[in-house]
């Protein structure tokens, strides 16, 4: 079968198009006629060695997909040949067919298509993992999500807007405030040309956010550590500036604040039923309309690499999804 093949640690460029073998679903898998994969920034980090695992050489990249179940282990009763799913895994995606969990799978309702599905698991659930589960946000709350225009970004935008948040957006250039306007962004900010202490600072009547949402890490994360509010909750969810950043405890300290950690793939290994109760109510919001997913292009198998290209170049709004069948 055909499959896109990471031979080497070095990144896009050095992607190959190639024929390996079918895998072979375990007891607890099921085997899955990919149809659409989506293209994250976690794939483009995973092929260049820049991410916290490093899989075995070769691999074929591709955390997220959907397609058509056509075999299952013993243990995946909860699935069917001819079920429609999405699912996530740490490698597989870019494949005519891949295995993945059952419990990291999800039934799609019938008039969800199949490209969409391939971009939910990931951003929505990171946004609704850290916003529901973990920072137990509640109406009315003011939340800063950065990177907002990203596909993880624009998914905590969406959501936020769904939950009743007042959701303030930071990007990095003005061509994407429309993007996360009409997501549900009350209020935009470019942190690359104003200063975000003064904006947060005036859009909150000097009280601070509520909820920091961050996906850049880096010297933004450290200045939202100083413009959380009482009883606030700060989330590192990645850091896709490079940078790690460091605070100063006294900050979290002095106003009651907490920051929490978001890792929606640790979580989901610990507690996979409760990940797949969360997988079920994103589809249903999905079906319902409640949540809308950004495909800035979709794209064939091989045009991999420039899709992860693009992913890096910080030139996508949303997703980039890749058609198989």
């Amino acid at each position: 079968m055909k499959a896109v093949l990471c031979s080497s640690f070095t990144g896009p460029a050095d992607l190959r198009l190639g024929e390996i073998a079918e895998p072979k679903p375990a007891s607890d898998e099921i085997l899955i006629d990919v149809h659409a994969a989506s293209v994250s920034f976690m794939d483009q980090l995973l092929v260049s060695g820049l991410y916290q695992m490093r899989p075995p050489l070769p691999f074929v990249p591709g955390t997220e997909a959907s397609g058509v179940v056509v075999a299952v282990g013993d243990e995946a009763t909860t699935f069917a040949p001819g079920d429609r799913v999405a699912c996530s895994s740490w490698t597989g995606g870019y494949a005519e067919r891949m295995i993945a969990k059952g419990s990291k799978s999800v039934r799609l309702p019938d008039d969800v298509a199949f490209e969409a599905a391939a971009t939910v698991l990931h951003n929505y659930g990171t946004a609704y993992y850290a916003l529901v589960e973990r920072a137990r946000a509640q109406r009315g709350e003011t939340v800063f999500i950065t990177g907002a225009a990203g596909g993880v970004g624009l998914a905590a935008v969406d959501l936020g807007r769904h939950l009743g948040l007042r959701v303030v957006a930071g990007v990095g250039s003005d061509d994407k405030a429309a993007l996360v306007r009409s997501y549900g962004a009350s209020e935009v900010i470019n942190y690359r040309s104003e200063d975000l202490r003064d904006r947060i600072k005036s859009i909150t009547s000097g009280q601070g956010i509520d909820i920091g949402f961050d996906t850049i890490g880096g010297a933004i994360l450290e200045q939202m550590a100083r413009l959380i509010n009482w009883g606030g909750r700060l989330m590192p969810i990645g850091f896709t500036s490079g940078v790690i950043p460091s605070i100063p405890m006294n900050l979290p300290l002095l106003k009651n604040y907490a920051i929490i950690g978001v890792f929606l793939g640790a979580w989901a290994e610990k507690f996979s039923a409760e990940a797949a109760h969360m997988n079920d109510t994103l589809m249903q919001l999905l079906a319902d309309g409640h949540i809308r997913p950004r495909i800035d292009r979709v794209l064939p198998l091989e045009e991999a690499g420039e899709a992860m290209r693009a992913v890096a170049n910080r030139s996508v709004q949303g997703r980039i999804v890749l058609k198989i069948r």
